[in-house]
């Protein structure tokens, strides 16, 4: 038998049985609807009435009917086997919901920084416009520029008159 060498990397070992494959999508959605249904009242009533009704048929079923005897080491495997595997999965969901909530935070900061932009982007043209605007003649100055030449021509006008008179 050759000693292994720690410089390469091991040869793949064929197994004659095949993996399992599962979607983990398939799985990552189902354990979300099982998650959500073990936090629900419903799930606490129908588990303390199975309790109930497995304590009480243990307890008063006739002796040849009972399958747990008291203390109920059978009910005992039963809860601890559901509870092993419901942590996992609620921490699954949670993983889930997590990767969610990541991707949604990134988006609302990527928005958030769109519309930051924007409105600087906004900000900036209303400036250049205020700027465009008080270099163009208002109304008003037109009016005022007008009312003068006009007072002007009138002015020549009456002169030219009383010269010629």
């Amino acid at each position: 038998m050759t000693t292994p060498r720690l410089d390469q990397p091991r040869e793949l070992r064929r197994t004659l049985l095949p993996r399992p494959h599962y979607d983990p999508e398939s799985f990552g959605r189902l354990s979300e609807r099982i998650a959500r249904f073990l936090g629900t009242a419903r799930f606490l009533v129908y588990m303390t009435a199975f309790v109930a009704v497995w304590i009480g048929w243990n307890v008063l079923a006739p002796p040849a009917l009972r399958f747990d005897e008291y203390p109920f080491i059978f009910l005992t495997l039963m809860l601890s086997l559901q509870a092993s595997y419901a942590a996992p999965l609620i921490l699954l969901a949670q993983n889930r919901q997590d990767d969610r909530d990541r991707v949604q935070y990134e988006q609302d900061r990527a928005r958030n920084d769109r519309t930051i932009a924007d409105t600087e982007y906004l900000t900036r043209e209303i400036a250049g416009l205020r700027l465009a605007i008080s270099e163009v003649a208002t109304r008003d100055f037109l009016r005022s520029e007008l009312q003068q030449m006009i007072r002007e021509l009138d002015g020549e006008r009456k002169e030219s008159h009383s010269t010629l008179s």
